[in-house]
């Protein structure tokens, strides 16, 4: 198993702290963000470990990594940056964005799930998005379950009820779950590259996960929850990293996300 860290973007929104920095490389408990999941992964077993920078993309230079390149990154999103590393989605992936951490155990659970596609899925997301932002009608996006799959997802600020938890941004492919992803790809690619594609309006170019998601869906592939109560940390704003950095310093950012030890954490 490997896993493929999307760490591309130039998070316009955390330029108090990344206007020469990727995010995914921002400070946090002694070790930037990447770091501590090439940490989590190393811990679960997984050692091929893929990165795929774009914005100052020299600031990420970590060893034991492979690298890959979206120097697109200004004009596409997050689909097109895993398809610039295509030749490394083969057999079983592990696939996360470079702005969250997670708990080991989510983690374990994940790579345990037996299914092609397994998407994690934040069933307590109410309790992070008040602690988060006061309020659980910010920064909304459809996700609909039905029994254990994906029926819907990727529709911006919807109304409460097409919320049935929360997409976190780390999922699992199998090699039959990698075979389908590239198939929907293939399919799209050149159709749809410049021109409005899924729920969220963007073009394939621009396209979210989300998106590339409902199209698997649309396929008739299942898209499989694995559920979590929190156990995940988003940074994607500068008001994210300024509460997760207070939060820790005031001792109540394990009512969110239990990051193992601390004291342990602060020495890898």
């Amino acid at each position: 198993m490997k896993a493929i860290i999307l760490a591309a973007g130039e998070g316009t929104r955390l330029k108090k702290y990344t206007k020469h920095l990727p995010k995914g490389m921002l400070n946090f408990a002694g070790k930037s963000l990447i770091e501590h999941q090439i940490n989590l992964f190393n811990q679960a077993g997984i050692v091929n470990i893929v990165v795929v920078k774009g914005f100052a993309g020299e600031k990420i230079n970590l060893s034991n990594v492979i690298y890959y390149t979206n120097i697109e990154f200004r004009t596409t999103n997050m689909v097109a940056s895993l398809f610039c590393a295509q030749e490394e989605l083969e057999g079983d992936v592990v696939i996360s964005y470079a702005d969250i951490l997670f708990e080991a155990g989510l983690l374990k659970k994940l790579i345990e799930a037996q299914h092609d596609i397994a998407v994690c899925v934040d069933m307590n997301w109410h309790k992070y998005w008040y602690k988060r932002y006061g309020s659980i009608h910010v920064d909304t996006e459809s996700l609909k379950i039905d029994r254990d799959l994906i029926i819907g997802l990727g529709k911006k600020n919807p109304p409460a009820f097409e919320i049935d938890g929360r997409y976190v941004g780390l999922l699992k492919f199998s090699a039959e779950g990698v075979s389908q992803l590239k198939q929907v790809w293939h399919k799209f690619k050149d159709d749809f590259w410049d021109i409005p594609w899924q729920i969220s309006g963007k073009p394939l170019k621009k396209a979210y996960m989300t998106d590339i998601l409902q199209a698997v869906i649309d396929e008739g592939y299942e898209v499989h929850v694995l559920e979590t109560k929190n156990g995940w940390i988003e940074f994607d704003t500068n008001e994210d990293y300024e509460k997760a950095l207070e939060w820790r310093k005031n001792g109540t950012l394990d009512c969110i996300v239990k990051l193992e030890k601390w004291s342990e954490i602060d020495k890898l």
